[in-house]
């Protein structure tokens, strides 16, 4: 067996390395953690190693993978350019700004860097939940041109999570409206519920929005939105302590479904 790659997925400190043919297919992974290789198929345990051999660190054991859930199993069937869980918070904009990093003279900060600390600072905390039984993924794009900034999946449910830039600012919210500092109003509750209804449409299930405000000054409320929870940065870990929506089974199961780009792409 010729034309093996190996595929480096790496978060929250824990890194696999997948096998695969030329068609994106996986046939093994490497889980550091474990020393473990882990083999779909007998038959190509010597080339798998092969291409394994200059990451192996240490004794390894060879075998195939405890028996996968339905939810691996479908994770184990897309193909690399189709699985959306490796996305960093800010994905789309980090891939802006890497092709169009604009002029370095501007008078005021580019608004895609103020969007991107949010989508980072938001994704960072989510990110931590995972301890408590949570997947986030991360930049989900919608057709159109739209995308979900973060897309929460735990015990408390589903939750499309939207990440607003608001360091030093004071944050009006009358529903639909969102007002940042002197900045005029935008309806941005509006499209918080028209993004979370989309994301219910593709993985036939509740999905609640959530918007995510970065470091504001203060926060006023004039009546409580209507299903649209709102919280600033450092209350997401509160999300933890939300249970009994989804079971652990439910979760893994949302997650291999949202993972997939073609979820999305059928909107």
């Amino acid at each position: 067996m010729s034309g093996l790659r190996v595929v480096p997925a790496f978060r929250h400190g824990r890194e696999r390395l997948y096998v695969c043919r030329e068609d994106g297919s996986n046939i093994a992974w490497y889980d550091r953690e474990t020393g473990r290789v882990n083999l779909l198929g007998e038959d190509s345990r010597d080339d798998v190693l092969h291409a394994l051999k200059p990451f192996l660190t240490g004794p390894v054991t060879v075998g195939p993978p405890p028996v996968p859930t339905p939810a691996e199993l479908a994770r184990l069937t897309l193909h690399p350019d189709d699985d959306l869980a490796p996305n960093r918070p800010g994905e789309a904009l980090l891939v802006a700004l890497d092709r169009d990093p604009g002029p370095t003279h501007r008078l005021r900060p580019d608004p895609r860097r103020r969007a991107l600390t949010a989508e980072q600072t938001v994704g960072e905390a989510l990110d931590g939940l995972e301890g408590a039984g949570w997947h986030t993924l991360h930049s989900l794009p919608l057709p159109g041109g739209d995308r979900i900034h973060h897309l929460a999946i735990g015990p408390g449910g589903l939750f499309a999570v939207h990440a607003l830039y608001a360091r030093k600012s004071r944050v009006l919210v009358a529903d639909p409206l969102v007002t940042l500092g002197r900045r005029e109003a935008e309806p941005l509750l509006r499209r918080l519920r028209a993004d979370a209804d989309r994301a219910s449409y593709a993985l036939t299930a509740e999905v609640r929005p959530l918007l995510a405000l970065v470091s504001p000054s203060e926060v006023t409320v004039t009546a409580q939105p209507r299903g649209v929870r709102i919280m600033t940065d450092t209350e997401l870990a509160g999300l933890a302590r939300l249970g009994g929506v989804l079971k652990p089974a439910d979760v893994e199961a949302l997650h291999g479904m949202a993972r997939d780009r073609h979820t999305w792409g059928r909107l």
